[in-house]
Parts: C-alpha cells; sequence; structure tokens
C-alpha cells in the first residue's frame, strides 16, 4: 500500500497579484502594448539570428521504487535526469532506498527536494510549510546529496511556500502544469520556459506524464519548442507496468529516451538537469521551526471538531487532510450540519476499481499529527453517516519524518448508518520509534462518508491506582503469569484496564475485579467482542477439577465450559438454568458442544449438549430434548413443524418404563417395545379418554397416517383410532 494519496497536480495560488492566471493576461497585454509601440516609430527590424536548442529536463517526482530501472535506461542512452525524492520516502516500502538514490548522484543525475512526507503545502501553516522544505534539504544533505532544486507538491503554490524554498537555501522550484501540451486547457500558455526563467521559484513545466499520453504527444511538446528555443521539463511519476495512472509503459518511455537521444546527437536539442539549466551556488542547509510540544494528555486530535476553516476556500478544515489509495475518483469537502457544530468532512466516491479514500489528521511534521509514545495503546472514536462499510485506517510517524502504514492495525468494519453513529477502537501497541499517529475514517467503494467529532485518548495515561494494583496483585499469585508485554491499557467499558502476559490477560473493572482469562477460554471470549460482548467482564479466574479434565470462568453475563472432548462453549440465561438443573457437565446433558444458536421461529434459540438439546422460545421457555423423542420431533420439522416447541422436558414413570414430552401442538410418546411416536389433535383426545397408555389402548405403535377421503388412523398395541371430517373418531379394539 502506498504511504501517501498522490493526486494529480492542483493549479493551486494564492489570490493577488501573485495569481498566475491574472499574471498571463497582464504580461500578454503588455508585449502588444510595446510591440505597437515599437512599429508606430521605426521603420525597420532587427537583424533576425536563430534560436538556441531547447533544452529538456526529464523529472521524476517521489523516488517510487520503479523510477531506478528508468534511470538506467535513461543513462544508457548518455542523458540524465532531476529526481525530486521527500526525504520520508526514502527507505520505505515501494520506494527507493538512500542507497539506491545516492547512487543515482553518483552516475550524474540530481537529487531533488520535495518535502519530506508529500503534503499539499497550501493547506499548511507557515512553519510547517518551512518544516517540510528546509527540513527535506536537511535531510537529503544530512544523507550525503547536493541538493539544490525543489518541486512543489501537487504543484500547490502559496506565498509562504515560495518564500520557503528561498530560505531554505533552493536555487529553483517547479511548478507544473503552465506550459502548453494535448492536454485540454493548455492551449495558448507557450512551448518552452525563458532560460534564465523570469522566477525561478515557480518555473513553468507542461502538465506530469501519465497514462493518457502517446509517445507521440512526447515527442510534440520537444518538436513544439524547437522553433523558439527554452527550457522544458517533462515530470514523470512510474514508469512500467504500475496501476497508478501517473505510469508511463517501459516501451513509451525507452522509445522517448531514444528519440531525445537521436534529437540531441542532431544537435536538435541538449538534455541537461534542472541544476545544470539554473546553476548558482549550493547553499548551506537551514532548519525548520521546532515542531509545538507534543500534547500527552486529553484528546490528541487538533480541531477535533473541524469547526476552524482551512486556509483554502472550499478545502477541508484545519489540519484535516485527504488520502487515499488505488484507482478511484475521490473528492473531498466539508457538510453542514455536523453532528455537532456547523460543519463535517465530507469524502465522495463516486467511481471505484480497488483502494479506498479517508479524511485524517494531516500527515506532517508536528503542526497537527497527534503524538504518540511507542507501546502506548490509543482509545480511538469519531461519528459517522456512511453509505458504506467504513473503518479506522491507521499510520505512524518514525524517523526523519517518515509516515508509514500501520500494517495490521486498522479495526473492523463499521456498518452503513444514515444518521450519526459513533464508533469507538483500542490501537494495538505503538511500534517502536513512533513519534506521532494518525487515523482516518475510510470508504473502500462507491458512496459518501461523514465524520466528525473525533477523540484520539493515550489510555495507559489514565489508569486508575487501584487497577494498578488489583493487576499487579493477580499477576503475582501463584503460579504467576511472567513479566508484562505491555503497558497497562485503559479506556474500556466501564472504566476497565488490561494488561498482556506471557500466561495470559488480566482485565480489571471496578466491578469485577482483576481476572485472569487464557487460552481457549480467552479466545472464546475473544469471539464474544470480549467486554463489549454479551459476556462482559470475568467475575471469577478458571475453576478446574470438573469432569473429564473440564474447566470453567464466570462472567458477567454467562459462564465458559471447556473440556478436552468439547472446546470452550459459552451458556448463559435460561439454557444455562436449565442445564444447571440437569446437573451440569455431571447431569444427562454432559458438556455443551456449541454455543446458543439463534434465528429461530419466534425468536427461540437451542444449543447442543453432548446428550440432547435446549431449546428455547419467549412462549415456551427452557426444554430439553434428547434420543429418541428429539429424533421424533427432527423428523416432523423441529419447531416449524405441527409440534412446534417443545413445552416439558421428558416426564417419566409411565407405563413399562415409558416417557413423554409436551409440545406445543401434540405430545410425543416412547416406550421400549414402541419406540417414539407423535400423538396430537382429536385422536389425542379420544386417546386420553382411554386412559392414555394406560388404557385398553396402550402405546401408540405408530404416527398418524391417511387412510383416505381425508381421513387419518393411527395403531396402538391395543387397536386403532381412526378420524374423518365426516363422523370425527371411532375406536377399534384388538
Amino acid at each position: 500500500m502506498k504511504l501517501l494519496d498522490h493526486r494529480p497536480y492542483q493549479r493551486r495560488r494564492d489570490p493577488g497579484p501573485e495569481n498566475k492566471w491574472l499574471t498571463r493576461w497582464t504580461a500578454a497585454a503588455s508585449v502588444v502594448a510595446v510591440a505597437a509601440s515599437v512599429l508606430a516609430g521605426a521603420f525597420f527590424a532587427a537583424p533576425a539570428h536563430a534560436a538556441d536548442p531547447p533544452v529538456i529536463t526529464l523529472t521524476f517526482d517521489d523516488a517510487n521504487a520503479d523510477q531506478v530501472a528508468a534511470a538506467q535506461i535513461l543513462n544508457q542512452a548518455g542523458l540524465k535526469g532531476t529526481f525530486y525524492a521527500p526525504s520520508g520516502y526514502l527507505d520505505a516500502t515501494e520506494y527507493m532506498t538512500t542507497a539506491q538514490a545516492l547512487a543515482l548522484q553518483t552516475a550524474g543525475n540530481e537529487i531533488g527536494g520535495h518535502t519530506v512526507t508529500h503534503p499539499d503545502l497550501a493547506l499548511a501553516g507557515a512553519d510547517e510549510v518551512k518544516r517540510q522544505i528546509c527540513n527535506d534539504r536537511v535531510n537529503l544533505t544530512t544523507k550525503g546529496f547536493r541538493v539544490t532544486s525543489f518541486a512543489y507538491p501537487f504543484a500547490s503554490i502559496s506565498a509562504a511556500a515560495k518564500q520557503a524554498v528561498i530560505d531554505c537555501g533552493f536555487n529553483s522550484a517547479r511548478s507544473l502544469g503552465d506550459l502548453e501540451s494535448h492536454v485540454v486547457g493548455t492551449a495558448g500558455f507557450g512551448f518552452a520556459e525563458a532560460i534564465p526563467p523570469a522566477d525561478p521559484f515557480e518555473t513553468r513545466a507542461p502538465d506530469q506524464v501519465d497514462n493518457s499520453w502517446t509517445l507521440q504527444n512526447l515527442k510534440d511538446v520537444v518538436l513544439k519548442a524547437q522553433p523558439a528555443g527554452g527550457w522544458v521539463q517533462l515530470t514523470f511519476h512510474h514508469i512500467g507496468t504500475s496501476t497508478d495512472p501517473l505510469t508511463v509503459s517501459t516501451a513509451i518511455y525507452s522509445d522517448f529516451v531514444t528519440f531525445l537521444k537521436d534529437e540531441q546527437a542532431a544537435g536538435r536539442i541538449t538534455v541537461k538537469t534542472v541544476d545544470q539549466v539554473i546553476g548558482g551556488a549550493l547553499k548551506p542547509a537551514v532548519s525548520g521551526p521546532t515542531a509545538p510540544p507534543a500534547q500527552t494528555s486529553g484528546n490528541l486530535i487538533h480541531n477535533p471538531g473541524l469547526e476552524t476553516p482551512g486556509p483554502v476556500a472550499g478545502g477541508l478544515p484545519q489540519c484535516w487532510a485527504p488520502g487515499g489509495w488505488g484507482t478511484n475518483t475521490r473528492t473531498f469537502s466539508t457538510s453542514t450540519p455536523g453532528h455537532t457544530g456547523t460543519v463535517a468532512g465530507r469524502l465522495d466516491i463516486t467511481a471505484w476499481t480497488d483502494g479506498d479514500g479517508k479524511i485524517l489528521p494531516s500527515l506532517d511534521l508536528g503542526e497537527c499529527a497527534p503524538s504518540a509514545i511507542p507501546g502506548h495503546q490509543y482509545q480511538v472514536k469519531a461519528w459517522y453517516q456512511s453509505t458504506g462499510n467504513t473503518q479506522f485506517e491507521l499510520y505512524y510517524r518514525t524517523g526523519l519524518g517518515t509516515w508509514s502504514y500501520w500494517q495490521g492495525a486498522g479495526s473492523p468494519y463499521f456498518a452503513p448508518a444514515n444518521v450519526w453513529t459513533q464508533a469507538t477502537y483500542l490501537t494495538p501497541p505503538v511500534p517502536a520509534g513512533a513519534t506521532a499517529i494518525s487515523m482516518g475514517m475510510n470508504l473502500l467503494g462507491t458512496g459518501t462518508l461523514l465524520t466528525d467529532d473525533f477523540e484520539l485518548l493515550d489510555v495507559a495515561a489514565t489508569a486508575p491506582a487501584e487497577a494498578v494494583t488489583a493487576i499487579a496483585a493477580a499477576a503475582t499469585a501463584p503460579p504467576g503469569l511472567g513479566q508484562p508485554l505491555g503497558v497497562i491499557t485503559c479506556g474500556l467499558a466501564a472504566g476497565g484496564c488490561y494488561q498482556n502476559y506471557p500466561g495470559g490477560v488480566i482485565h480489571w473493572s471496578a466491578a469485577t475485579g482483576a481476572r485472569i482469562t487464557k487460552g481457549a477460554i480467552d479466545a472464546a471470549w475473544a469471539a464474544q467482542g470480549w467486554e463489549n460482548g454479551g459476556l462482559g467482564y470475568p467475575t471469577s479466574n478458571e475453576i478446574g477439577g470438573l469432569k473429564d479434565g473440564g474447566v470453567y470462568q464466570n462472567f458477567q453475563g454467562g459462564v465458559i465450559h471447556w473440556s478436552p472432548a468439547t472446546g470452550a462453549r459459552i451458556t448463559k440465561g435460561a439454557i444455562d438454568a436449565a442445564w444447571a438443573a440437569q446437573g451440569w457437565e455431571n447431569g444427562g446433558l454432559g458438556y455443551p458442544t456449541s454455543n446458543e444458536i439463534g434465528g429461530l421461529k419466534n425468536g427461540g434459540v437451542y444449543q447442543n449438549f453432548q446428550g440432547g438439546v435446549i431449546h428455547w422460545s419467549p412462549a415456551t421457555g427452557a426444554r430439553i430434548t434428547k434420543g429418541a423423542i428429539r429424533a421424533t420431533w427432527a423428523a416432523f420439522n423441529w419447531e416449524n413443524g405441527f409440534l412446534g416447541y417443545p413445552t416439558s422436558n421428558e416426564i417419566t414413570g409411565l407405563k413399562n418404563g415409558g416417557v413423554y414430552q409436551n409440545f406445543q401442538g401434540g405430545v410425543i410418546y416412547w416406550s421400549p417395545t414402541t419406540g417414539a411416536r407423535t400423538n396430537a389433535g382429536a385422536i389425542r383426545v379420544a386417546y386420553a379418554s382411554q386412559g392414555w397408555e394406560n388404557g385398553r389402548l396402550g402405546y401408540p405403535t405408530t404416527n398418524e397416517f391417511a387412510i383416505g377421503g381425508g381421513s387419518v388412523a393411527q395403531d396402538y398395541q391395543g387397536g386403532r383410532i381412526t378420524w374423518s371430517p365426516t363422523s370425527g373418531t371411532s375406536i377399534s379394539y384388538r
């Protein structure tokens, strides 16, 4: 996964005299006026002279790993390029290593600055802008690079960014989208920048090259610049087979490099690096402003309600930034009203192939990103509305300012919600070396997401003293759990805390004290959502000494029993009480072999045991079925058949060792000689009138069966009961 979203550049400018579009029109008008004056006062033009061949510069943004192979193709042709490398990206997954970048410099290529973490500089405060630009140059210089050239991320330029480039010791800075190419909207911009440029800290260049560019489009940019000369900077991101839209195939790129080589050999162009074109001395590296002191208590999110607007009208609020990866069409804005206040963040994905979009605290060097302490865990909360599943995705900052995707730390999915809903998540322990974290809610498909009122709390900083004492006592009680594997983490439901040990986990709450869970019982509890599930917190440790090596543990909402043969199973409520009435695992049911299974008719649930099943429904309570009676009930489709749910357990003490069980729709009788048979309706009434199994009929030997004409019959040891729609019931004896 990419570290950051590489959006297409944005022609973002400060309003006022520096507005490029305004100055372009003003300059054009001035040229016309001067030309008219000259023509009016002179009859002869100055002698014409041939323009110098244009200078072509190939620039490569973002230090993507596939640029190493692209540089080899360029260098094999005897040409050199300028590689703008964010210092925070070097050595990260999918990016160049520092060694590879140094090798490029040794081969004659130029390494330029591109900020530490590739932010949109127009959205950052003045100090953060200067940190990003100056510290990037300091970082690269420290690594052994000669850095004189800069490129604005996303071509997003502000007065503060431009001044920072100058103050940080760069000799030039590149923009994008200011010269003519095949891209719609660029006609009339001119084909080349002047040498020297009118403004070396906002040098003009065509749009960045992407997968819509053909070989001829690339050639045309060069060929159209040849008559007048000047300077053309072409910007590449990916060379090869990446699915990123900012990708050019190796074949097109190689053919274009060959074209440049031939054009240079013919004297029609010159290929140079940016530094070769601009020149100038190498200036000392200058550090940016010191980051604000890290906040370690309370809500660590800056602008958590998104109410403070950002520096760009219509953009995201202060300290919030867009993010994402993959192939999708995503837009970021604000929405009114919010969960509280007037503003919520808004993400729309209108087309999706893969990847995601997200809104998150700015991945910066200290102005906005929440500080973090390695080993600590953080409670994340946010309110959202969403048309699709959403989740928290997390990043952490280390080293020189490198932001990394926090692999495996994303939250579970939160379901779509059309009303404001709060999502909560406890992060894993922060990795070693991390100094800050950021988390955003995402969309992984088309839809709309609104987010508001974020919280980020360091739960380790709030452990109650009584929790610390109780957890320590539980951990050291014989036989002991070993040394803790992390800090005490709090912020759980009902103010609870926990701490991991080699021998298990200790959970504490004020209501239940410190209790140890481990092994299969801990896993079964985890599958229910820990303390947030129906079981709540444990109220005892494991208790052993049960039949066949079993153990159990009590929880606020039930019990987990484990045995070698059945694993860990949960019992609770009425089913647990019914099992208890049979003597728990020592009774005929044995251990449970499943948890409760719901979704039955009329809100019923059931649970399997070694010796039978307990069914529960609101109308009938918890009842046990087993053996032949259970098999007969099953043959008539359980609770979905005419018998419905059982209304009693088996009742014994009948003649000749028989038993029976009542159901909503009838009775099932069983005897050793006749097996299990149903008995219901009018036939059952007639049977009762004869004294049940104690009468002349004895036990039923069949279930009811049809005999034609809508009539049914049931055979008994001593005769038959017949029912017809016209004459009702009749009894015949053997």
